[in-house]
Parts: structure tokens; sequence; C-alpha cells
């Protein structure tokens, strides 16, 4: 049976569900029926024949009647939409990050037990068949006990990235958190794919965190930041990320064990694994959802309750009581470029990140001199 699909968000990074959702619909097991947007629809990739547009995602729901539904849309519009798409009887692919807050994760969890339907989340990388092997490498005990879980990407976003939506950059819009720094949104799937790593190692809920965030333009968030997470079981995690970097990083994740030592680059599924080969390929979490549609004994790679580590690390950076993130001052910070273009880069930050990496170690605890202490906050929990 062919699955009614429909889009909501459907311009900017909802241009890329909709090359995967016509990709699936030649193949067979998904029908578009129907997209929402606020703005005209990009005509690139084109719109089906016979796919409703409608500026109302309400109205979609009610008249389209999809069975499923992609929600691309600002992370601080997720919990509306799925709701009223689950109420609607859909199944949800929702975009990361999910919600802001565990009390919203808590609502959205309650909402799909209650409704019978599946939320799957769009951490697209945990459907990595070498991430899987990874994972499974760390449960089985191949590399010991761990020491340490690291992640380290260094990316760069112009000025028009962050002129690309009004809410691009913000902290809050309408009094609701926007969730558009480094960590939890453009880099979320280092920060998830470490979580998951030290979930199958067994080390608890994380409970501290210890965070630098910085920006180096006129933003309300971070472009660059370091997380040092402690876990219930006492391991410890580094996330050291950048949107001003120097030579590109694409995203490594870097598990230390007592037994030797693993690096998934996750963009890229390339997996160095001592002694153990990592098949190539991926999970579809669209080809998933619909499968697990029709056959309930099929699981869902992102279950939202999957999620819910990440979400209480993301409560703790953005909450009421986090800091704001730093300005690093002119000297340490160099344009590039111009215009939309225009790119700004910290020299050195490879350096530093790498270092994070390696000896857990924030920046301000290494002598860098941009840095700014971070303050220990405890990581609510469900």
């Amino acid at each position: 049976m062919t699955a009614r699909v429909a889009l909501i968000g459907a311009n900017g990074h909802g241009r890329s569900h909709r090359r995967r959702i016509a990709e699936l619909e030649r193949a067979g097991p998904v029908r578009l029926v129907a997209l929402a947007d606020v703005q005209p629809i990009d005509p690139d990739p084109p719109v089906p024949p016979g796919a409703a547009v409608f500026t109302d995602y309400r109205e979609l729901l009610a008249l389209a009647a999809p069975d499923v539904v992609v929600i691309c849309t600002p992370p601080h519009t997720h919990l509306r939409i799925a709701l009223d798409a689950l109420a609607a009887g859909c199944d949800v692919l929702l975009e990361k990050p999910p919600v802001p807050t565990l009390a919203e994760h808590a609502t959205l969890q309650a909402a799909v037990l209650s409704s019978g339907r599946a939320c799957q989340v769009g951490f697209q990388a945990l459907g990595s068949l070498a991430a899987r092997t990874l994972f499974e490498a760390v449960s089985a005990g191949r590399l010991g006990p761990l020491d340490s879980v690291a992640t380290v990407a260094s990316w760069r976003r112009d000025d028009a990235y962050y002129a690309r939506a009004p809410w691009s950059g913000r902290r809050l819009v309408d009094g609701r958190p926007v969730l558009d720094g480094a960590l939890v949104n453009p880099l979320a799937h280092a920060v998830m794919q470490s979580l998951a790593v030290a979930e199958v190692a067994g080390a608890g809920e994380p409970v501290l965190l210890e965070a630098e965030r910085y920006r180096t333009r006129d933003i309300e968030v971070d472009d660059t930041a370091f997380a040092r997470i402690t876990f219930a079981g006492g391991l410890r995690m580094m996330a050291a990320v950048t949107l001003a970097g120097e030579d590109f990083i694409a995203g490594e994740v870097i598990v230390t064990g007592s037994a030797g030592r693993g690096v998934l680059e996750y963009p890229t599924d390339k997996l160095d694994l001592p002694g153990i080969a990592g098949p190539p390929g991926r999970v579809d979490l669209l080809e998933n959802l619909v499968a697990h549609r029709r056959d309930r004994t099929v699981a869902l790679v992102v279950p939202l309750a999957r999620t819910a580590g990440f979400t209480a690390v993301v409560q703790a950076l953005t909450g009421p009581g986090a800091a704001p993130p730093a300005l690093i001052d002119e000297p340490f910070v160099e344009p590039v470029g111009a215009g939309p273009e225009r790119v700004q880069v910290i020299p050195g930050i490879n350096a530093v990140l790498r270092e994070a990496a390696e000896t857990l170690k924030l920046p301000s605890e290494s002598g860098v001199a941009w840095a700014v202490p971070a303050r220990p906050v405890r990581v609510p929990t469900a």
C-alpha cells in the first residue's frame, strides 16, 4: 500500500525532503499529496502534478488527509504542528532538533502514545550502518570500558546563512526558544551521535553540563561551542564545534576505551575501528517510518523517546539559566570574503577544537586568550 505523504515546510531544508520523497515515489512506497509553506513554494525541485499546495498546514491536514507528515519548519514551531498532525491520525517525521524542553518532549511523547501513531525524529546520521557498527562494538565491549567520548567539527557559515530567515541566529521568537546555536541545530548530529555512544555504553543519563559558548558576530546564539557532559555513571563527553573554522573537519565522533579507539566521520559514514569493517549506506528515516507504519514489528531508527537525552542537554544549554554566548573580540577573528558570502574565521580554532577533544579540557582551562570560564549546570531529568 502506498503511503500518502505531506510536507510541511517545503522551502529551505524542505527542498531536500522533496527530493528524497521524489526518489521514494519513483520506487513506489510513497506518494506526495500535499505541501505547505507560508512562502511561495520554490520551483526547484518542481512540485509534482496532483500535489496540492497550502499556506496553512491545518488546511493541509484537513483536506489532503495524509498518512505521513514530514515537518520541516523552524524548531520553535515543531510542537504545535506535530500535535496537530498526530491528532489528525498521521505518523510524523519531525526534523531535528525536535523540541526545546523536556516538558514539551513529554507532551509530545504522551500525544504519540495516546494517538497510537509514530513519531520519528530527523537525526538521519543515526541511520548510518557504520554508526550502527560502532554502537554494536561499544555495546559488546570491543573497546573495553570507555574513557571518553568526543566530537569535533569545523564548518563555516557566511552572512547569508544568518540572514536566511527571521529566526536565524536568534535565541527567542515570540517568547519561544528558537534553537539555532551550533550545538543544537547545524551540528546537532554530532551531539546526538555522541550521546548515542554513551547510551549503548551504559553511561546513564547526562547529569552535569559545563559549556563555553561563543559568537563571532552580532547574533544571539553561539557559532562556536564547547560542551563537557558528565553522565550518571561517570563517563565524560566533550563536544567541540565551530561554524567559524579553518580547515574543514566534517564531523568526527571519537570513542576512546581501555582496549582501543574508534573514530566515526558521521556525515560521510567513514568508520576507523581496528579489526572491524563498517558497511556503507544508511537506513532512510522516511522509508523506515513508512515500513514501520505497515508493520509495527519494524523498529523506528530514531523514535522520539531516543532523543530525550538530547532534549535534556538542549534545555541545559539554552534554558533561562544558561549564560548567553560570549563575543570573541575582533583581534581574535578574521573576516574572509565580502558581502553575503563573508565568513568569520577564528585563527587557531582547529587546534583548540582538537585539544579539547583529546584532553576534555575547555578552552578556558587550556589558557586560550579569548576563552571565558564555564559555570556548571545540572542537566534536567525527565
